[in-house]
């Protein structure tokens, strides 16, 4: 629900208040107006993405290191047992919508001002974030770690298996460490990412994965501690990963200029990065819980057996694949920050554009890929038939999928990195959940079409939210966003006022 335009807020004096802008107004002189409506030439283009994938190339490696990471995970899992395999599996949809969800949403809300600051010079104000969004984080875990212990009588009560629900509940206890782990470990990416340092993730990725499978080994075979073991080994790999970003920062200097200690101004002044956060976060979940409720839709359909096997398989697919969107969008979230906040509107302009056009053609490749492999990748996880033909058949829907899933999660990393989180939450929810949703129930159910049903929705939830978010973008004043961006990191000291309106549009 969108607040008044009056409603005051009250910031911290190191992050001065906006005023309301006018539509159309700006601060820039014509001809820099004029600059934002050049046509681009090929030497910018390249030149942006060459700027771009300097940022999303070591992204999509820690990315790719990551899902190494989770596949081990799954791997000793099954070893364990069919139940320890159907547990393990709970638990971890779980953790990811009621945990890892929220706190990767929440501190998305630091993007658009680190990056404004890094964009700035305001370093000052990049280290009060970091410390700010830390806590939010810290703070936010509480209330998640209280569900996740309680969490087995929960699932009892919504018909679980009682043997399965404890072993989710046990993997979730286990895994309570790694809360607070991702409350440091998120802020700290973003913190490095804004400055154009991602080499450091991929390389601790790196080093978390290689010594992820023998702990595992060690802790599940030699110690003997089974689902226990599987839990502990993903907390240990965090606390390794978190080691190796602490000892990057502390001996390269990186936060130098930007980090004067913990102070007691970290209490104080969250409304701005709340203000973003909240929404950054719910446009994160509300995409994240549509492909746990397609899990969920399949368990209904009349053929739940090879439906949730199926999707289960499919979604894999599609996790792969998001890895390659969601580091352009990161990149792109960046680099429109710190063009906002250098006072560049053009060229902020132009890596929105450059990154929607990356999103495309990355898109074609990635649809080609997975109907390529439509068959391949249904025989690598089971010998089925039933499930195979179905996993093959639907290859092509995802595939399609992808289509518009790339230019509107690169379109999020625009508006996230302008301050404009709101917007993405209203195009996300309408389009996943009031066109996406409905018509995938109508296809799946009404129409029996099962499981290619259930893809269509998606296919038209992912496409219909490009076109929105495209449409966005392209209708975007980048000089107004200039300025908003000089008042949210405080560089125009003189305007004490603003509305939330102002600041969430």
């Amino acid at each position: 629900m969108a607040l008044p335009a009056s409603t005051p807020l009250l910031m911290d004096p190191s992050i001065p208040m906006l005023k309301p802008i006018r539509a159309g107004t700006s601060t820039t002189n014509p001809d820099e107006q004029d600059q934002t409506h050049q046509r681009l030439t090929g030497s910018e283009v390249m030149e942006e993405v060459k700027l771009l994938y300097s940022i999303a190339f070591p992204i999509i490696a820690a990315g790719l290191l990551v899902y190494g990471k989770s596949m081990i995970s799954m791997l000793f899992m099954g070893r364990l047992g069919k139940e320890a395999l159907a547990g393990g599996s709970l638990s971890i949809g779980i953790a990811n919508i009621t945990g890892y969800s929220v706190l990767s949403g929440l501190a998305m809300g630091m993007e658009a001002i680190s990056s404004q600051a890094c964009g700035a010079k305001q370093w000052s104000l990049m280290g009060q974030t970091l410390q700010r969004t830390i806590l939010i984080l810290l703070f936010s875990s509480i209330p998640i770690s209280l569900l996740w212990i309680k969490i087995e009588p929960l699932l009892l009560f919504c018909g679980q298996d009682p043997t399965i629900s404890s072993i989710a509940s046990t993997y979730l206890s286990f895994c309570l460490p790694d809360l607070f782990f991702q409350s440091i470990i998120n802020p700290l990416k973003i913190y490095l990412r804004t400055q154009n340092v991602t080499f450091p993730v991929t390389f601790s990725a790196a080093f978390s994965l290689a010594l992820h499978a023998p702990i595992n080994y060690f802790l599940i075979y030699h110690l003997g501690l089974g689902i226990k073991g599987v839990a502990m080994a993903v907390v240990i790999a965090d606390f390794n990963l978190l080691g190796v970003l602490f000892l990057y920062v502390s001996f390269s200097g990186v936060h130098r200029k930007s980090w004067q200690g913990w102070s007691a101004k970290c209490f104080e002044g969250w409304k701005p990065i709340l203000i973003l956060a909240i929404p950054s976060c719910i446009s994160v979940c509300l995409e994240w819980w549509w492909y746990e409720l397609m899990i969920l839709l399949s368990g209904v359909l009349f053929n739940a057996a090879e439906a949730v096997s199926t999707m289960g398989i499919l979604l894999q697919a599609t996790s792969l694949a998001y890895i390659f969107p969601s580091a352009l969008s990161l990149a792109v979230s960046t680099r429109v920050g710190n063009e906002l906040g250098a006072n560049r509107p053009n060229k902020a302009k132009t890596s929105c554009h450059v990154a929607i056009m990356c999103a495309t053609v990355t898109s074609l490749l990635l649809m080609i890929c997975m109907t390529t492999f439509r068959n391949a990748w249904g025989n690598a996880f089971t010998d089925d038939e039933s499930i195979c033909w179905l996993t093959a058949a639907a290859m092509p829907v995802v595939g399609l999928c992808e289509l518009g899933n790339c230019p509107q999660t690169t379109g999020c990393g625009a508006l996230r990195g302008s301050a404009r989180p709101a917007l993405a939450v209203h195009i996300n929810f309408g389009s996943f959940y009031g066109v996406g949703l409905p018509l995938a129930i109508v296809l799946g159910f009404v129409m029996k079409m099962g499981v290619l049903g259930l893809c269509f929705g998606l296919l038209a939830a992912q496409g219909v939210c490009a076109c929105l978010m495209v449409f966005v973008l392209s209708r975007t004043d980048w000089m107004i966003q200039a300025q908003r961006a000089k008042e949210l990191i405080g560089v125009d000291v003189e305007n004490q006022t603003i509305s939330i309106k102002s600041l969430l549009c």
